[in-house]
């Protein structure tokens, strides 16, 4: 059976650092109550800064080469 990841570095490795996640939960979090308390489904978009910076992955990053982890971080996903 193919594997997807060697044991050195999987396909999904973290780009997204600390305060980058903290601060993309933070305000996701912010933008899902704001859109809930006004009844408008643009606050949905809210959890996807919620999921990225819980996982500390950002598709558009791997996408445009960005990384705002410690390259020592990358390891303890």
């Amino acid at each position: 059976m193919y594997k997807f990841e060697s044991r050195n570095k999987s396909i999904r490795s973290k780009n997204v650092g600390y305060l980058d996640s903290v601060l993309r939960v933070l305000l996701g979090s912010l933008i899902v109550v704001v859109g809930f308390m006004f009844d408008n489904w643009l606050g949905l978009l809210g959890l996807i800064l919620v999921i990225t910076g819980g996982l500390a992955w950002c598709p558009i990053y791997k996408i445009f080469g960005i990384r705002t982890c410690k390259p020592d971080l990358e390891s303890a996903v």
